[in-house]
């Protein structure tokens, strides 16, 4: 499974890069208006510091001005999977950019019928994203797991990108389920570190460590 941050954060890319755990990097409009920096800028920044995928989401929302959108930030860097809302507008596009050999990521897929329609479209990546449908009573791995056995069955090249992730378990069910990627907030991504178990363990292991006066240096 792939880990994607999903944050425009440069100090936390950059952190989580120097762990080998860092696969690439999603961003949107939320995210950049958070950051108060210019988003081209700042995405050939991020697009630097990571090798793998990093999408750079479109503003507009007609086919015409998306798709001028979409291949300029396709020219910032190589890694740029270009974003694009799960419309009719947006497939559009993902299916132009796709056929000129650019990375596409459909965002904001709330259906296994979108999920479709975005894999006939060449996506690169889907975005479906449960924490919005738990938050609404809908099970979100369910799914996740929907799409997993319908690109399954049919052998679609588009990667599972598990967004809207809230908490370690979506990411846990998420492999469980064989989602290709996920994309979380840093926080959660560190949260897989923790456990009381180990934390207890590991002062145990330091204070008999003390007891023996040694030291390795």
């Amino acid at each position: 499974m792939k880990f994607f941050a999903d944050t425009s954060d440069l100090n936390d890319i950059k952190d989580l890069a120097s762990t080998g755990l860092l696969d690439g990097v999603t961003t949107n409009p939320t995210l950049i208006a958070k950051s108060g920096r210019e988003f081209l800028p700042l995405i050939a920044e991020i697009c630097k510091i990571v090798e793998g995928p990093v999408s750079a989401e479109v503003a507009a929302t007609d086919f015409e001005t998306m798709m001028k959108e979409g291949e300029k930030l396709a020219e910032i860097a190589p890694n740029i999977a270009v974003k694009v809302p799960l419309t009719e507008a947006g497939l559009k596009v993902c299916k132009e950019l796709s056929d000129n050999d650019v990375m596409v990521n459909v965002t904001l897929c709330f259906s296994a019928g979108q999920a479709i329609l975005a894999a006939k479209a060449g996506a690169t990546f889907i975005s479906p994203f449960v924490g919005r449908l738990d938050d609404i009573g809908q099970d979100g791995m369910q799914l996740i797991e929907d799409i997993v056995t319908i690109y399954d069955n049919y052998s679609f090249g588009t990667e599972v990108l598990v967004a809207s992730i809230r908490h370690p378990m979506h990411i846990i069910d998420s492999a469980r389920i064989g989602a290709d990627v996920v994309t979380c907030p840093p926080d959660v991504i560190r949260k897989l570190y923790k456990h009381p178990l180990t934390d207890k363990g590991l002062a145990a292991f330091v204070e008999d460590w003390k007891k023996t006066g040694q030291s390795i240096l």
